[in-house]
């Protein structure tokens, strides 16, 4: 049971770095809580579950709701937040409307009820791993978040473009005196995170349901893992999103009526003395 659990917090917790590490490049380069990410990661689980659903394509909905996700953001970006730039609370209070907004049309277009996003036949059922039965599917979700890891590790690492964001996340003054053109890396970071979002909703939808709520609770969680890794870290979203996923876990299971506790209390011991994460960065 306990290497059962284990296994739970840990595909619990990629799924958490699939969202979250789209809602850290944001926030860290940004330097906005961008409080629509959860709303974005519900409308990208429903645009996964209707393509999927008409298509048969498990692949062709995810990649269809990273893309479309991608370009709501670049919507919102382009459209409504050039309007505060510099304005922090204005941002904050932006995205919060955005959120209530796309939950409002995703309530009409798709109702109340609750809904599973259809995995492919090969996914389906448990894998043998010992003397555990596990499902196929949450070890798709970690495959996909080791691989994500890596190829974003590559893109921050490797590249032109993850070079810039690192260092905007370092000194975003200092990029901009520079002559680098700053918006159109904010636009490629925000429609990189939304996709993201898209991405894990669509996998999400699989994984714990899409119903209307859903959006704030992964919301909550993507902000302790931000909290704790740090803004703006890889690295920082990955180890958050672990400590997260396995305290969700076991505190559900050891104390059901503390389960938030578990998570927060150790959280808010946790910047009493990193006030930045576990990775976070003064700039």
């Amino acid at each position: 049971m306990l290497a059962f659990n284990a296994l739970n917090g840990v595909t619990f917790a990629a799924l958490l770095f699939v969202v979250a590490s789209g809602f850290t490049l944001i926030f860290g380069l940004m330097r906005i809580v961008n409080l629509a990410h959860g709303a974005l990661y519900l409308v990208g689980g429903y645009i996964g579950l209707t393509v999927a659903t008409k298509t048969g394509s498990f692949l062709a909905g995810a990649a269809t709701a990273a893309v479309a996700i991608a370009m709501v953001g670049f919507l919102i970006d382009t459209s409504l937040l050039r309007f505060v730039k510099g304005y922090e609370l204005r941002q904050v209070l932006l995205a919060l409307g955005v959120a209530l907004v796309l939950n409002d049309l995703a309530l009409i277009v798709w109702g109340g009820d609750t809904f599973t996003v259809p995995v492919p036949g090969a996914l389906q059922g448990p894998l043998r791993l010992g003397a555990i039965a596990y499902p196929r599917y949450r070890l798709f979700v970690l495959a996909v978040a080791v691989v994500l890891f890596a190829g974003l590790w590559f893109l921050l690492h490797r590249t032109r473009l993850g070079a810039l964001i690192r260092a905007g996340v370092d000194d975003l003054e200092m990029v901009d005196a520079m002559g680098v053109d700053i918006k159109r890396v904010f636009i490629y970071t925000f429609m990189l995170g939304s996709a993201l979002a898209g991405l894990g909703g669509t996998l999400g939808g699989a994984f714990l349901s899409l119903y209307p709520s859903a959006d704030v609770e992964i919301l909550v969680f993507s902000l302790a893992v931000v909290i704790i890794g740090g803004r703006g870290s890889l690295v920082g979203a990955g180890v958050g999103s672990l400590l997260v996923g396995m305290l969700a876990t076991f505190g559900q299971v050891w104390f059901p009526e503390l389960a938030y506790f578990v998570i927060f209390g150790p959280m808010a011991v946790l910047l009493a003395f990193r006030p930045l994460g576990l990775f976070g960065r003064a700039t």
